[in-house]
This record gives structure tokens, C-alpha cells and sequence, in this order.
């Protein structure tokens, strides 16, 4: 007898969302009911296909379109993606067609009307994509091969990169590990002023809660490295560890230092710490907002030489509804290439 399942799993549920992602050879912070609950704008769902001994799993946000009584699907802030307990260029092509058409359904009876969700570089999603939506490329991400030498680490990093990691020790920038509400609320206070000093959009403005519920949370590992110069802060960044990925999440540097560059020690030090945990993959990402020519690409692109590719994946569900709101938002005349487009 064939096992075929289609179903969901609420944000309430943490054990059952905990046990289903952890049954998957791979998964990121990004997929954690953590993240999910900590990222509480917008309900979460994990949606659950399991076909004989295949196990698809995939986590939204469910938002409300205003004033419509319709709804869309979208990923957090992150790489996320869906998952599984194997390898997608294994699973069978009836158990995408089962998704699929499951998950097709499923909008339909919840008034759905399109479907985004940001994919992790890290996973290969063979031809899961094939029947359903588009998916875009964005822009490269850097990642740090740990699986390779220290050596070869140093001889990925491009030139200035290695003199200037250099400078900052011989100027005594010492790295360390902070905790506590003090530092946190600095790194905080630290990390708006760089958000309005690069004019970034609303989302990159989480509040106090989160960075705290970040930090001090109980069921993963999330780490505050700073670089200090004689007791001053300088620099800092979050990374997080999952699996076998160290994931740098977000960072600041503060003005007085900007010259000195001070983050590049900070990201040499999280190297170093991820190699002493074992892990495969340092993953730095790409450029801010999706762009792969600013100075924030160009300062991980100067980490190392191996690049992914960020996609994304966009699907209409219901194309007669979703032309009404876009005819009737008219956004698309000024944003033309967001997605969906009657969101600005």
C-alpha cells in the first residue's frame, strides 16, 4: 500500500514542526520554528508531503491581502526553501506531481493567490521546480569551503584581504564573544545607525525583542562576535550555527572605524570558529537586497572564490484573481519587477 499525505503543521505545534524538519538531511535557521515564531509578523505554516519513504517539507508566511479576504504565501528573511530527508535529484517524479497538485489545491481552498519563497544556495533542488511557477536567479552568495585546508582559506582571500586581516591584529583589534543585555543593546544601537546610514529598507529594522529572543533563545546556536579596539566597540556580527553551516546573519561597523575595516577580522575569527566546530560551510551570502556589484559583495567576494546561486521562487495561483489586484493596485507601472507585483 502506498503512503501519500498532504498536510500542515501550525507555528503552535513546535514539537511537530521541530521533529519534521530534523527528520531532513539538511536545514538552516532559516527553517527553524524558531526563526518562524521569532519572525511573527505574519503566521507561519509548514506544509508536509510524504510519499511512501520521501519527505517533502516546505515553511511559509501566510499574509493577508487588505481588504480582499485573499491571502499569499512568503518566505522569511533568509535562505530557506523547501527541505528533505533525501537528496531532491533522487525523489520521485510522482512524489513532485503528489506535491505539486496537493499543494496547487490547498491555495485554491484558502483563497492563495501567489506563492514566493527565497531558496537556500546550499540546496540542490533538482527538477522540483519544473511543473509549477518560475524560478528566478538573483544574484551569487560567497561561501567558505571548510572543508578545505586553512591554507587554502588564506590563498582564496583575496590579497588585500589577507594584508588587511593582518594589520587589524597587529593593531591589536581583538575579537570576542559577547553576551548579555548590555552588549546586545550596543550592537543594537550600533546596527540601526548603519540601517540608516545605508538608507535599508523597513524590513532590516527588527526591534530590541527580536535581537534579544535571537540571542539568548534555548534550542540553537547563535553568536555575537565583536571586534574591539582598546575596549571600544568597533565592529560586530551574529552568525548562527546549524547543522553543518555557520550562517553570517547580520552585522554592523561602527563610524569611527569604518576606515579600518575592522569586519574583515570579525569574519576571519568566525573562520577560525567554525573550523574548531567542524562545519563544512562559513556561508557570508551576496550583496545588499539581491545585488551582486556594491561594496558588501565585493568585501565577502574578498573571503573567498567559490560562489552559489540565490534564487527565488515565484508562482501565480490563482492568475484571474491576481491580474484583478494588480489592475486594481496599479503598483506595477511603478515597481515592475517585484514580486507579487500588487505588493509595494
Amino acid at each position: 500500500m502506498h503512503l501519500r499525505k498532504f498536510y500542515t503543521i501550525e507555528v503552535a505545534d513546535k514539537q511537530a514542526w521541530e521533529n519534521t524538519i530534523k527528520a531532513c538531511i539538511f536545514y538552516d535557521i532559516y527553517h527553524t520554528h524558531f526563526y518562524h515564531s521569532l519572525e511573527s509578523s505574519f503566521p507561519s505554516v509548514l506544509f508536509v508531503s510524504e510519499f511512501n519513504d520521501e519527505l517533502i517539507v516546505f515553511p511559509f508566511k501566510v499574509r493577508n491581502i487588505e481588504d480582499t479576504g485573499y491571502f499569499d504565501l512568503t518566505s522569511v528573511y533568509g535562505y530557506c526553501g523547501p527541505i528533505s530527508n533525501k537528496r531532491f535529484s533522487t525523489l520521485s517524479e510522482e512524489h513532485f506531481a503528489f506535491f505539486h497538485a496537493a499543494f496547487t489545491e490547498f491555495c485554491r481552498k484558502n483563497y492563495i493567490v501567489s506563492v514566493f519563497s527565497r531558496l537556500h544556495p546550499l540546496c540542490d533542488y533538482g527538477n522540483f521546480f519544473r511543473a509549477s511557477g518560475e524560478v528566478a536567479d538573483i544574484n551569487k552568495t560567497v561561501v567558505i569551503d571548510l572543508r578545505q585546508s586553512p591554507e587554502s582559506h588564506l590563498r582564496n582571500y583575496r590579497k588585500s584581504t589577507r594584508h588587511e586581516v593582518r594589520y587589524l591584529r597587529e593593531k591589536n583589534f581583538v575579537v570576542v564573544e559577547k553576551k548579555g543585555p548590555e552588549n546586545i543593546n550596543h550592537f543594537i544601537e550600533m546596527y540601526y545607525k548603519t540601517m540608516e546610514k545605508v538608507r535599508a529598507f523597513d524590513r532590516y529594522y527588527y526591534d530590541k525583542d527580536y535581537f534579544h529572543g535571537f540571542l539568548n533563545n534555548d534550542d540553537y546556536e547563535v553568536i555575537l562576535l565583536s571586534v574591539e579596539k582598546d575596549g571600544v566597540f568597533a565592529a560586530g556580527a551574529i552568525f548562527t550555527v546549524v547543522g553543518n553551516v555557520m550562517q553570517y546573519h547580520l552585522a554592523t561597523t561602527a563610524e569611527d572605524f569604518i576606515k579600518d575595516a575592522p569586519m574583515k577580522l570579525v569574519l576571519d575569527e568566525a573562520r577560525l570558529l567554525a573550523i574548531k566546530k567542524n562545519l563544512h560551510f562559513l556561508h557570508l551570502g551576496g550583496g545588499f537586497a539581491g545585488r551582486d556589484n556594491d561594496n558588501l559583495y565585493l568585501f565577502k567576494s574578498g573571503f573567498s572564490k567559490m560562489r552559489l546561486q540565490f534564487s527565488v521562487w515565484k508562482h501565480i495561483t490563482d492568475i484571474n484573481q491576481y491580474n484583478k489586484l494588480v489592475t486594481y493596485n496599479d503598483i506595477w507601472r511603478k515597481v515592475n519587477n517585484f514580486f507579487p507585483l500588487y505588493r509595494n
